[in-house]
C-alpha cells in the first residue's frame, strides 16, 4: 500500500518549506517520490530537492487544473508502477484545485494499491483575505477540501490579522485541523502526525462525557457519570450530586428527582432525551497568549461555578506569555490541572457541557 499525500497551497504560500520539512524530520527512512506540477515552462523547487534524494517528475505542460484528466493520473500510474515507493508527495500547482488532484488520485487507487493519506493546503497568514476575495475559486476549493490547513508566516503576521485568517477558514471549512503556530517551532513528526490524523479533541471529550453519562445502573446514586469524582468519592455529598457546579448540596429546587436539569439522565426517567439533545459543545482557535493567574481563574469558575453553564469536561491548550511555553488544562467539575509544555499546533480550548453560555466562554477565553 502507497500512502498518497497532497500538499496544496496558493502561489508562494510555503509548500515548499512544510514539503522539506517532513522530508528530513519525519520521513527520511522512507522510499519516497515527490511529483510537482509547476504552472509554466520550468520547474523551480526541483533542483534544490534533488540533493535529498528524492525522486523528482516535473511536469510542465500546463497547470494541473487543466491537464489533470489525461496526463497528470498517467504519469501518477507511471511513477507508482516503475518505483513502487512507500509514500508519494503530490505538490499541485498553487493555481489548481485540490478537488481535481484528490479526484485523480481516487481514479488511480480502482486499478492500484493506494490510499489518499491526507489532503494538507498550506495557507500564507498575511494574505489570506486578499486572496479569497480576488482568487476565490481556486483558493477556496483548496481550503475547502484540505483535511489539515497551515498557516504560514504567523511568527511575522500581526495576531489580529492570524485570527481574522483561522475565522475566514473556519468560514469555509469547519472540520479542517488548523495550524496556527509557525512550523519552525513544531516538529516533522508532530506535523506529520496531525496531517495523518486531524485533530478530534472536540468529539473525544464529547464521547467520554456521554460514556459518563451512559454507565449508570438503575437505583445507583446519579453521580453525574463518576466524570472525575468516583475515584474522589463524591466530595460534595451523598445523592445525585449534578456534578457540585453551581446546584449546591444538591437541593433540586426545581421539583425533586434527578434535578440536573434534566441533562442526560436517563436513569433518572429522563430517558427519552437522546445525549445529542442534551449536551452541547463550544471550542475556540486562539493565539493570544495567555496569563495564567487569569486561566487559573476561569478555570476555577468552570470547574466550581455556573457563570459559564454547566460544565462537564474542558481541555485545551494555550501558548503562555513565555516564548516557547504552553499551558495545557484537563477539567471535570470540581478539579481541573494546570501542566506546562512544549508548543502545540494552535492554541485551542474546548468545553462540553449543558446550557453553556457561548458569549461568556468567548469573552473568557478571548480575554485570556
Amino acid at each position: 500500500m502507497t500512502k498518497i499525500d497532497i500538499i496544496s497551497g496558493f502561489l508562494g504560500a510555503g509548500k515548499t518549506t512544510f514539503i522539506k520539512k517532513l522530508l528530513k524530520e519525519a520521513i527520511a527512512g522512507e522510499q519516497v517520490v515527490l511529483i510537482e506540477n509547476e504552472f509554466g515552462e520550468i520547474g523551480i523547487d526541483g533542483s534544490f530537492l534533488k540533493d535529498s534524494g528524492i525522486e523528482i517528475r516535473e511536469m510542465n505542460s500546463g497547470c494541473i487544473c487543466c491537464s489533470l484528466v489525461g496526463d497528470f493520473g498517467k504519469s501518477l500510474e507511471e511513477v507508482l508502477t516503475k518505483y513502487r515507493p512507500e509514500r508519494v508527495i503530490i505538490e499541485p500547482s498553487g493555481v489548481g484545485k485540490l478537488s481535481d488532484v484528490m479526484n485523480a488520485v481516487r481514479d488511480v487507487a480502482k486499478n492500484l494499491d493506494v490510499t489518499l493519506n491526507s489532503a494538507v493546503t498550506v495557507v500564507d497568514a498575511s494574505k489570506c483575505k486578499v486572496y479569497m476575495k480576488n482568487f476565490g475559486e481556486f483558493f477556496n476549493n483548496q481550503v475547502e477540501h484540505a483535511g489539515t490547513i497551515i498557516l504560514s508566516r504567523t511568527d511575522m503576521a500581526d495576531a489580529n490579522k492570524v485570527q481574522t485568517a483561522v475565522e475566514l477558514l473556519r468560514e469555509h471549512n469547519v472540520s479542517a485541523t488548523i495550524v496556527t503556530t509557525p512550523i519552525d517551532k513544531l516538529s516533522g513528526t508532530q506535523l506529520l502526525e496531525l496531517i495523518e490524523k486531524p485533530d478530534t479533541m472536540m468529539e473525544e471529550l464529547m464521547t467520554q462525557v456521554k460514556d459518563m453519562h451512559g454507565h449508570h445502573h438503575h437505583g445507583e446514586h446519579c453521580g453525574c457519570g463518576g466524570h472525575g469524582h468516583g475515584e474522589h468519592g463524591h466530595h460534595h455529598g451523598e445523592g445525585c450530586g449534578c456534578g457540585g457546579h453551581g446546584h449546591g448540596e444538591h437541593e433540586h429546587h426545581h421539583g425533586g428527582g434527578c434535578g440536573c436539569g434534566g441533562h442526560g439522565h436517563g436513569e433518572h426517567g429522563h430517558r427519552h432525551h437522546h445525549a445529542d439533545e442534551i449536551f452541547s459543545s463550544w471550542g475556540v482557535e486562539t493565539i493570544v497568549p495567555c496569563d495564567k493567574a487569569e486561566l487559573e481563574r476561569i478555570l476555577d469558575e468552570l470547574a466550581y461555578g455556573n457563570r459559564y453553564g454547566d460544565v462537564l469536561r474542558a481541555k485545551g491548550m494555550l501558548p503562555s506569555e513565555n516564548p516557547g511555553e504552553w499551558y495545557y488544562f484537563d477539567l471535570v467539575p470540581e478539579e481541573y490541572e494546570i501542566r506546562t509544555g512544549t508548543p502545540d499546533y494552535t492554541g485551542k480550548a474546548c468545553v462540553i457541557g449543558a446550557n453553556l453560555k457561548e458569549e461568556e466562554l468567548n469573552k473568557a477565553f478571548a480575554r485570556s
